[in-house]
């Protein structure tokens, strides 16, 4: 019984394999499963729990959060260790290989935002609305900032720096920056890309800004979306 598992579980590793050379048809054999890119997407920032990645992938199971993290390890796209003491937890983390998938992530997501089924409105974690940042930056928009910006997602804390090179971001401190934004990530991305006023998110609850106004107000001016595409009539 044992071994007809073992054979059933290598032909179905067979069946998923694409028969072809090309280096786009092997990405998707690494990511190309349902919830893959989306787990390397939340370790992007860092190492995290198992209970963190899934808290911020709502519609995934825990099993298949498992067989997913098994997988990317197999793959060499994560490692797994435990945090030294006295946190003594085990996390997950990218592999140097892993996190050069970021720029994926980004063409895929700047790609998508042009479709006029997007829909901005859903769920979106802390670490989706940072990374979209890093992928929305129009440099020209900069001009002479120089500066820190704290972010505050639950028990997520994070430290940005933007400056004319970039936005560069990761876990640490956020009570050091000019700005902080406390909140709700889709409360944040609903000031940056939607245009939502400070004070109603302040006065929903949902987001509070401490520190810079005026640099957080420059700061929604950072990151224009991309033009929509028209959508082709439908054939009848």
């Amino acid at each position: 019984m044992k071994l007809e598992k073992v054979t059933d579980k290598q032909k179905t590793t067979e069946k998923r394999r694409i028969d072809d050379a090309c280096g786009t048809a092997h990405a998707l054999e690494l990511i190309g499963e349902r919830w893959a890119l989306l787990v390397i997407r939340e370790l992007m920032l860092g190492p995290r729990r198992f209970g963190e990645i899934k808290a911020d992938l709502p519609g995934i199971s825990a099993n298949v959060l498992t067989q997913r993290l098994e997988e990317l390890e197999a793959r060499g796209l994560l490692t797994r260790h435990k945090l030294p003491p006295p946190a003594s937890v085990q996390v997950y983390e990218l592999t140097e290989w892993g996190y050069e998938a970021e720029p994926i992530i980004q063409v895929m997501g700047r790609w998508a935002t042009r479709s006029p089924l997007h829909d901005p409105t859903r769920q979106i974690s802390g670490v989706s609305v940072l990374l979209s940042f890093r992928t929305m930056l129009n440099l020209s928009r900069i001009g002479d900032m120089d500066a820190s910006i704290g972010f505050r997602f639950g028990e997520d804390r994070y430290l940005g720096h933007l400056n004319a090179d970039g936005f560069s971001v990761a876990r640490g401190d956020p009570e050091t920056a000019d700005l902080v934004f406390a909140g709700q990530p889709a409360a944040l991305a609903g000031a940056v890309y939607g245009g939502a006023p400070f004070d109603d998110l302040a006065a929903a609850g949902t987001l509070e800004v401490k520190g810079d106004r005026g640099l957080a107000d420059r700061f929604t001016t950072l990151f224009p979306l991309p033009e929509k595409v028209a959508l082709p009539p439908l054939c009848r």
